[in-house]
This record gives structure tokens, sequence and C-alpha cells, in this order.
């Protein structure tokens, strides 16, 4: 197993490090939902073949869903899984304190660009037929609600 050694630890989420890792996320276990950083990933796999998903310690659990969710959906296959542990310095006691690490490759599937466009045009129909309803909630006169009132009076008498 490898180890690594790290002087101080990047707590931003979703930070892409340096110009040669623009396709890395690093996942942390702030207040961000889990689809944030499934949607984020589906933003990055646009635009490069693999994408890596990196965390530690309590954060793994949540990027092994991500990977899972992009797997399970059929956008991304997984590539390779590097598991390690790395030195980081407490500021509170001053001393090493070891931290599990997992970093999930993943690469587009064939069919990815394909999902994407039937993930949105479904949107955008969801969207319209949305907007139908909404504009055809409203009666002639433009009370809401007005029929539904009137029949639960008849059905109290």
């Amino acid at each position: 197993m490898e180890t690594i050694v790290a002087s101080e630890v990047n707590v931003d989420p979703a930070v892409v490090v340096g110009p040669q890792k623009r396709n890395r996320i690093q996942v942390s276990t702030n207040k961000k939902p889990l689809y944030f950083y499934v949607n984020l990933a589906k933003r990055y796999m646009q635009n490069h073949n693999e994408i890596e998903l990196s965390a530690l310690g309590m954060a793994i659990g949540t990027v092994v869903t991500v990977a899972e969710i992009l797997k399970n959906n059929g956008l991304a296959t997984e590539k390779k899984i590097l598991t390690s542990t790395v030195g980081t310095k407490n500021e509170a006691k001053g001393r090493l304190v070891r931290k599990a690490k997992i970093e999930i490759l993943l690469s587009k599937t064939e069919n990815f660009d394909d999902l994407m466009a039937a993930a949105k045009a479904e949107r955008s129909s969801n969207n319209n037929a949305s907007k139908d309803k909404a504009s055809g909630i409203a009666g002639e006169d433009g009370r809401e609600g007005d029929h539904s009132v009137k029949q639960s009076e008849e059905d109290r008498n």
C-alpha cells in the first residue's frame, strides 16, 4: 500500500488541483448534498474522458456512492481504485494524524453523450409540461381552487 505524507490537506470541496489535474473532484464532509457531487462529476465528464474522485476519511463513503450512481446510470465505468493513508498535521495537538484516502478513476461510457442528451430532453419536456399545467390551474375567472371549495361544500350537504 502506498503511503503519502501531506503537509496540508485541502478542505475546500470540489477543488480542481493544479493545471495538470483539471479532472479531479475532491469530496469533503461539509454540508454539500450528494447530488451536488454527482452533477459536478457529470459536468466534468462532458469536458473530459476521465475524471478522478478523491476523498479523505469520512468522505470516502460519499465518493463511493457518487461513483456507484454514475456507474448504475450507465454514465461511467470504473478504471481504477487507489487506497492509501495520508499523514496530516493536527493543528490542535501539533502531531501527525493518519487518514484513509481513496481515489476512484472513472471514464465515460460510449453512450454518455446520448444519455446526457436524453436526460436534457426529458427535463425540457417536463419543464414545458409543468408550465402548461401551472397555466391551466387557474380558472377562466383567474381564481384558483374555486371549484374544489364548491365541491367540498356540496360533499358536506
